[in-house]
């Protein structure tokens, strides 16, 4: 069965480790970490003072907080004044980084020369074609595309015929390109074929706030059929009749996902049935189709229980029985295929998850029988099913691996070829495949496909990322464990740099870090960073507590009432590179996006004196005030995560670590902080009140710069290239705060 997506807050870097790639000279000497003194220290530029207005934010349990820069806020992005403020702020980072227009050039120049533009994916083969996604030179946007399956089309031979520009036989499903020429913004967030391959559905964004609106083609004509539906999620599935869509439709407000709906092509959508509706607005829902595509699944899930039901896909009238109903702290996912449901759970105090088995009929838990028992040491994370065998995701030791059960109980394991690497399932659409397809990267090995026949052991490399002048052995990445304050706890590090670099307390360091919602951040290939380890760099991975590296546990103990303890891990994380020498004290540099700004903003009121540089990107910062107000989308689903500061227990806890919360007349370091206006997972409002009392507060002249990209929402601007200025504009600010040469 296909993910069903939540929405979780995710990491901004973590998106650019994608189809790049990196390039450098192979024979270069290590390069100088010699410190200059910045360009930007001080500007004839004045920044921009917000007005201050009086407002009491205030808590059911009768607690009260002044919020003098609420007003910032408007659901609606009309607001004249706020606008100018935004505007102002954009104008000001302008003027500031102007001396440094230069470098960010030469900074996106390299990265853009590292990815090979006429690139495509990696295809997979499903329901009789080969389907796959494409670049053209130039193009920011990507091309969605099959080719029917022949005798001597496979994977490799349509590779082949792509990179040499052969696109003879080729459909074109989408071409994005086309569909966003005028735009500011445009994304596809997802497209479905249906059963019959004759038709597709698709969604489509143009803000970048992820209520979507669906469109269907006849894929045997070109036509785009009048049927349109708006407010939806980009998740859908066809039933086998290839005329009803099952969808999930949002509040216009709070965007939860509130229904299920059918809509019958040819009918208008005012029509369309609900199917269920989620009245729990802690949970989030969406809707998949199992392996072997007998159903039809509706999941709901919230940060601490589970529920799905199913109904059979061949009946789109059928009614939808419940697998299990849920149960608070009870957690499960499960897939259908040869006669039985698979079943991921921590159900009986199984904290790191285990597989379980049911009959088709089965409607409680009484009937699930284990078949992959649990184990304290290793976390089940995601599995696939095949005939013949089950493939498991799992970490163990902040690592991940792949573990093969055959039908006759035995077990081995996917090989790694590094000590510190990221290894996933792929795209494995047909069940009855021999051949298990896993994706594999490291920060030094670009993103690389294999296939592993589970019969022979024969491994096939499918591809790697291409990567123009890149030297992987001119680099170096290892594993390091941190000492936690609390004198027993090891924090996993992953460390990139390039050879050569002496650990002498002399380099620059950027560390990377989230911690939260349990998403775990693997190491793997970022083409941006080769810009950055070229100039002596450090990078730096922490695996801080509110990930899933070493399990549930680590998770747990990052949530609720031990969050504090991610903040303290990124912290300790910082003295331990500075003591082994990994890092000069006063060249640190941390970054982190949407919850992980939430960490930049703890850090810096934490301590502010350990970080030269913060870039926060869509921060989290202003929790107390967003927890209050559930009409802000992510609020609800999000209590058992932070917890509901409207009980007095977990407001006095929040309340003191809340970015916003907590900022105080000190000096701080020079901050990058960057949102756009059409957010949905973290309004623009949270970071444009934290900069202007930062400015109110702050004793320090070390700049302190707030981008607003104007037309974007939590991703950033939409295609590939445009998103890669971005990040150059930053990575610019943050080299010439750490005092690295720019040749």
């Amino acid at each position: 069965m296909k993910t069903i997506p939540l929405l979780i807050a995710t990491s901004l870097l973590m998106t650019t480790l994608s189809a790049c790639k990196p390039g450098t000279e192979t024979s270069t000497p290590a390069p100088s970490v010699a410190r200059v003194a910045p360009l930007v220290v001080a500007t004839a530029a004045t920044p921009p003072d917000a007005e201050q207005r009086a407002f009491a934010v205030k808590a059911p349990h009768g607690a009260e907080r002044n919020d003098e820069y609420y007003w910032l806020r408007d659901d609606k992005r009309e607001n004249p004044q706020m606008l100018a403020y935004l505007n102002a702020e954009n104008a000001y980072a302008d003027a500031v980084l102007a001396p440094l227009k230069g470098v960010e050039d030469r900074l996106y120049d390299e990265i853009v020369a590292r990815i090979k533009q006429d690139d495509s994916s990696v295809p997979y083969r499903e329901r009789g074609y080969w389907y796959y996604t494409r670049f053209e030179t130039g193009k920011d946007y990507p091309v969605y595309a099959r080719r029917v399956d022949a005798q001597g089309v496979d994977a490799l031979s349509i590779q082949t015929a792509n990179d040499g520009g052969n696109f003879s036989g080729e459909q074109v499903l989408l071409d994005v390109n086309t569909l966003a020429e005028g735009k500011d913004y445009y994304q596809v967030g997802t497209y479905e074929v249906s059963p019959d391959n004759k038709l597709l559905a698709y969604a489509e964004d143009l803000n970048g706030r992820r209520q979507y609106t669906v469109r269907f083609l006849n894929l045997e004509t070109g036509e785009t059929l009048p049927d349109v539906i708006t407010g939806v999620s980009a998740n859908f599935v066809w039933a086998d009749d290839n005329k009803t869509l099952f969808y999930v439709e949002n509040d216009p407000d709070t965007l939860l996902t509130k229904y299920v709906k059918t809509h019958v092509l040819g009918t208008p959508a005012t029509v369309d049935k609900v199917v269920y509706e989620e009245k729990d607005d802690s949970f989030y829902m969406g809707v998949a189709r199992t392996r072997d595509d007998k159903y039809i699944a509706i999941g709901v899930s919230s940060t601490v229980s589970n529920e799905q039901r199913h109904a059979p896909a061949n009946d789109p009238t059928a009614p939808f029985v419940v697998l299990a109903p849920r149960e608070r702290d009870v957690e499960y996912e499960a897939d259908h295929l040869d006669g039985r449901w698979v079943i991921r759970t921590n159900a009986g105090g199984a904290t790191n998850f285990k597989i379980a088995t049911a009959p088709s009929n089965a409607t409680s838990r009484e009937q699930w029988v284990d078949l992959v028992p649990h184990d304290d040491k290793v976390f089940i994370e995601d599995f696939t099913l095949f005939d013949g065998f089950l493939a498991i995701a799992e970490r163990s030791d902040a690592l991940e691996r792949i573990r093969l059960r055959k039908a006759d109980g035995s077990e081995e394991y996917v090989k790694a070829d590094e000590s510190a690497y990221s290894m996933g399932l792929s795209a494995n659409p047909e069940s009855d495949s021999k051949w298990l397809r896993y994706s594999y990267t490291s920060m030094t090995t670009p993103a690389t496909t294999y296939e592993l026949n589970v019969d022979t052991g024969e491994r096939r490399q499918l591809k790697q990322q291409p990567v123009p002048g890149y030297d992987a052995s001119q680099y170096v990445t290892e594993r390091v464990w941190a000492p936690a304050r609390d004198g027993k706890t090891k924090i996993p590090v992953t460390l990139v740099y390039r050879k050569g670099i002496a650990k002498d307390g002399t380099a620059p360091l950027l560390q990377y870090g989230y911690g939260s919602y349990g998403a775990s951040m693997d190491p793997g290939f970022n083409v941006t960073n080769i810009s950055l380890l070229d100039r002596g760099v450090v990078y730096a991975l922490a695996h801080i507590r509110g990930g899933q590296e070493l399990g549930r546990k680590w998770y747990e103990d990052g949530k609720l009432f031990n969050k504090i303890n991610t903040f303290t891990d990124f912290i300790d994380v910082t003295d331990y590179l500075v003591k082994e020498g990994y890092a000069a004290p006063d060249r640190v540099a941390a970054f982190g996006g949407s919850a992980g700004g939430l960490l930049m903003g703890a850090i810096s009121n934490m301590a502010p004196e350990k970080y030269n540089v913060i870039l926060s990107q869509v921060p989290f910062v202003d929790v107390v005030t967003t927890m209050l107000d559930p009409s802000i989308p992510l609020t609800t689903n999000e209590y058992d995560e932070w917890g509901n500061p409207e009980e007095k227990a977990y407001y006095d806890y929040i309340v003191q670590y809340s970015p916003y919360d907590n900022l105080e007349a000190k000096a701080y370091p020079a901050m990058f902080i960057g949102t756009g206006l059409w957010d949905s997972q973290v309004q623009y409002w949270e970071p444009a009140k934290y900069v202007a009392r930062l400015r109110d507060l702050n004793t320090s002249d070390r700049p302190v710069l707030f981008r607003t990209n104007m037309e974007a929402g939590h991703g950033g601007k939409s295609g590939r290239f445009r998103r890669f200025r971005e990040m150059a504009e930053m990575q610019a600010f943050m080299l010439d705060q750490l005092g690295v040469p720019q040749g």
